[in-house]
């Protein structure tokens, strides 16, 4: 059956449309700059050009973590494996207290201020000396950006100081980070820890807590690595799979684990505390690394390039099946996961029977 207009909806669209001319009219008399907004034509071309110019992107990487957990190494790693690549590569050096530098650094932040002479200058220790030179950094950003301004079409990695509480709860290289955010900077957080933490489960669950710390405090698209791989187990067994550790499962059991040391036996009431808080964020996990090992860096760049955007970029050739699992988060690592503990995890010969036995 044919659907019949009514006879007054012409008429009354005339007069809305009448009525919001008027209105507009209204507007423009009563407001010069709303007049000038809509007439001047050359300030409508003003405004088009300046929302379509796009601001220069640049990816990168923050390359944060304790003392000795592998950074510098990772950044002359992560350099060769890109170049490779085809990518161009520029690495900064933010540590003022690292002079000797494997890699090609384009950008050292020696030049600005060092460790040694903050210490020498006002008599203070590595710890204090550190915190004033990133204060020093993050007062002058100014000569930074001069210095970043001159690589375009690049991929940065930011190698960082290792003093951990520079990543819990001083907010200097914070506020660096977020500066380079505003300069339309898209890092992500790159956090080493050593694996062998593993093999000692309060030494694991402290890890746990400075990650998560961490996470919430530098406010980054985040990746955590377990960095030296190939010396996992240097100063002991794992007591489960490797998977455990990397996906951070049910932590109950390393509860169990700690109950059987005396010492602490007495905190198991707040060491439960603590597995729950990191379990209730459930935001901690870890890729394992060798840095020599060319399928093991491959999968901390996948994570990397996911975490920042970069995989959905258009500055080089990508597989449309990588975009698509990166899209809907079907990484499917397990796989990897087990590959990396059949290379580096020692098998155990024990029956099912007598593992269980031990736990």
């Amino acid at each position: 059956m044919a659907v019949t207009k009514p006879a007054h909806s012409s008429s009354y669209c005339r007069k809305l449309a009448l009525a919001v001319v008027m209105i507009i009219e209204r507007k423009q008399a009563s407001s010069p700059r709303l007049k000038n907004r809509l007439v001047d034509p050359k300030a409508s071309a003003t405004m088009s050009t300046q929302q379509g110019s796009k601001p220069c992107v640049c990816f990168g990487q923050v390359v944060i973590g304790p003392p000795g957990s592998g950074k510098t190494t990772y950044c002359q790693g992560v350099q060769q494996f890109l170049t490779g690549l085809g990518r161009k590569v520029v690495v900064v050096n933010l540590d003022p207290a690292n002079s000797r530098l494997p890699y090609n650094c384009a950008v050292d932040v020696l030049e600005l201020v060092t460790l040694d002479d903050v210490m020498e200058g006002l008599k203070l220790g590595p710890n204090g000396g550190l915190l004033y030179c990133m204060e020093y950094l993050r007062a002058n950003l100014d000569w930074l950006k001069t210095k970043l301004d001159t690589y375009n079409d690049c991929y940065f990695l930011f190698d960082c100081p290792g003093q951990v509480e520079l990543y819990t709860h001083q907010s200097s290289v914070k506020d660096v980070f977020a500066q380079l955010a505003k300069w339309h900077f898209r890092l992500t957080a790159v956090h080493l820890v050593d694996s062998h933490y593993c093999t000692d489960p309060a030494k694991f669950i402290s890890v746990l807590c400075t990650s998560l710390s961490t996470m919430l405090h530098v406010e980054l698209p985040h990746v955590n690595i377990l960095s030296k791989m190939d010396l996992i187990e240097q100063y002991g067994k794992l007591a489960f799979n490797l998977d455990f550790y990397t996906e951070v499962m049910d932590l109950s059991f390393l509860l169990d684990h700690l109950a059987s040391d005396p010492f602490f036996k007495r905190f198991r009431r707040l060491n439960k505390k603590l597995t729950e808080v990191i379990q209730d964020y459930g935001l901690v996990s870890f890729v394992p690394l060798n840095v020599q090992d060319k399928e093991s860096m491959t999968q901390v760049l996948r994570a990397v390039d996911k975490a920042n955007g970069y995989c959905f970029g258009d500055l080089e050739e990508r597989n449309l099946q990588a975009m698509m699992s990166a899209a809907v988060q079907a990484d499917f690592q397990f796989d990897s996961t087990l590959g990396v503990h059949e290379q580096y995890v020692e098998s155990s010969e024990k029956s099912v029977e007598e593992e269980m036995m031990e736990l």
